[in-house]
């Protein structure tokens, strides 16, 4: 059974791995894997090791910190159904939406704001 700590952590591996584009193959490439044992990892079937995390967040370009975020509000989340991130086209939108020159991404920003106001 999957301790829910492996499946955050697991998740947010996912989660960062697709948003900048790199697919499984390319991330265990990097890490000196293959790409099953990251399969196992995003899904929190395999525990990530200390080391492990270390090499991912590395090849990842994040902190380790960052694959425990959210953990204490995951457990609420997960009750309430509200988990965005888990939501394939709201994780397509990030990601385009960072693709955008920064000075346009802030224009659209603005857009989205005060649409979502007069709503």
């Amino acid at each position: 059974m999957k301790h829910p700590v492996d499946a955050h952590v697991g998740k947010r591996v996912r989660h960062r791995r697709w948003m900048i584009g790199m697919t499984q193959q390319q991330l265990a490439d990097k890490v000196g894997i293959k790409f099953q044992q990251i399969q196992k990892y995003e899904t929190g079937m395999n525990r990530v090791s200390a080391s492990r995390l270390w090499d991912i967040a590395d090849a990842l370009g994040v902190t380790i910190a960052f694959f425990f975020e959210g953990l204490a509000e995951g457990a609420e989340s997960a009750h309430s159904g509200s988990d965005l991130m888990a939501d394939k086209e709201a994780l397509e939108l990030v990601r385009s939406y960072y693709a955008i020159p920064e000075a346009q991404r802030r224009r659209l920003f603005d857009l989205a704001r005060v649409l979502s106001e007069a709503a």
